[in-house]
């Protein structure tokens, strides 16, 4: 019941990100959505499999996985929106196209 509702959850967020995406013109507003999605359904989905297979030694596997994931995806992000800054990308306001 937890793991479907997790996966439930999972779905939820994917398909809202997927919206703002689409929804937001500014290329950092659609890379701040898309870290959004990818950090918060990741680490859903990893819950819903450590609740799945129980406390074990696989689930302890899961746990590492989900604090790099923690870590990595919002420095990645970070990266890569700082590096389009440097290039000279320029941040535009959401009304104009």
């Amino acid at each position: 019941m937890i793991v479907s509702g997790l996966l439930i959850l999972s779905w939820i967020y994917i398909l809202f990100g997927i919206v703002g995406i689409f929804r937001f013109s500014n290329m950092y507003s659609r890379l701040l959505t898309s870290s959004k999605i990818d950090t918060v359904a990741s680490i859903t989905i990893l819950l819903a499999l450590i609740f799945y297979n129980g406390f074990s030694v696989f689930s302890l596997r899961l746990f590492l996985i989900l604090i790099f994931v923690i870590i990595t995806c919002p420095i990645s992000n970070h990266v890569i929106a700082r590096s389009a800054y440097l290039n000279g990308i320029i941040i535009e306001k959401e009304g104009k196209k």
